[in-house]
């Protein structure tokens, strides 16, 4: 008889993780990469303390060297085992960390995007959580690329623009560029953080009509950098320029 595994992460997806750019064999922005991963952890109950900082970066080092990545991503995920009380057990163990590291995402090109059918809870206790439970992001991706786009645009229940399913999103219009606010449940992307600390940019609460008269739209995230967006549901984008497209990869 097999003996199920009654952990948080095995049976409810209970976890955080985080993907990191890499350039030069080096991982970008790590430092807040690292305080996300500590504080998602946070607000799911799960302790970190047993891995400082150092030890896990060395082990992310070491895993981008062994497998010969200059170019690419890792992952640090970070697993809830201790054990569920709906589904008790003797075994309660510690979190489990975890690293693996590839080549670049593939990103279409020329990119288009659409919008979701699937609305994000900006309520949810895991809004603007990096969290393991990402089934509902990667189902709505599917779907986006099932009708032949690369990504779709997430409203949450107010109709509000929040993301990507795996990015985070930008836009110009009227020579201005915004994004949405995390109050609108988005997640605190590190790319994101990193664009708004080094353009101007206003942080906004608005409809999906305003990327429809957009003049240019930008996703961001570790595994695409900065992607202009070509095609916003059958829409032409022009190439029209703009400072965030000069920030990636980071120096």
């Amino acid at each position: 008889m097999t003996t199920l595994n009654t952990s948080n992460a095995t049976l409810y997806g209970s976890g955080v993780f985080t993907t990191i750019a890499v350039y030069d064999r080096k991982p970008t922005l790590w430092e807040k990469h690292w305080r996300r991963l500590m504080n998602d952890s946070i607000k799911l109950g799960i302790d970190l303390r047993e891995y400082p900082v150092g030890m896990v970066q060395a082990s992310l080092d070491a895993t981008i060297q062994e497998n010969g990545i200059v170019e690419g991503r890792a992952r640090i995920t970070v697993s809830d085992e201790r054990t569920s009380p709906i589904w008790p057990s003797r075994r309660n163990e510690r979190p489990r960390l975890s690293i693996i590291a590839g080549e670049k995402r593939l990103i279409g090109e020329p990119f288009r995007l659409t919008v979701s059918p699937f609305p994000v809870n900006s309520r949810s206790p895991l809004a603007s959580v990096k969290s393991c439970n990402y089934l509902e992001e990667i189902l709505s991706l599917d779907e986006a690329k099932a009708r032949g786009f690369h990504e779709a645009v997430r409203v949450n229940e107010r109709r509000h623009i929040t993301s990507g399913c795996m990015s985070n999103i930008f836009w110009l219009k009227n020579g201005r560029l915004y994004t949405p606010t995390l109050a609108t449940g988005c997640l605190a992307g590190t790319t994101r953080e990193y664009v708004l600390e080094n353009v101007e940019c206003e942080e906004v609460e608005a409809e999906i009509g305003e990327l429809e008269s957009a003049e240019a739209i930008y996703l961001t995230s570790a595994g695409l950098g900065i992607v202009r967006v070509a095609a916003f549901d059958g829409r032409e984008l022009p190439d029209t320029k703009n400072p965030i497209q000069t920030l990636w990869p980071p120096s």
